[in-house]
């Protein structure tokens, strides 16, 4: 186990983020930082963000509970 400092998450553009839609529904998505996910509420599903990039893929998002 390293005892280098955790990286802080990448930047997100949020000019991007608002032009982005839940590639299933079409939806608005709202951006959890803390998580790194774009959540789709319409969908039940929230999609990753992987150094700064969104995954938009259904088969990669996360089942809302």
């Amino acid at each position: 186990m390293s005892d280098a400092p955790a990286r802080p998450a990448q930047a997100v553009d949020r000019h991007m983020l608002e032009a982005l839609v839940c590639p299933q529904t079409g939806a608005t998505l709202s951006y959890d930082p803390a998580r790194q996910e774009l959540i789709s509420r319409a969908a039940g599903l929230a999609y990753p963000i992987r150094n700064g990039i969104p995954i938009m893929l259904i088969d990669e998002a996360r089942k809302l509970d």
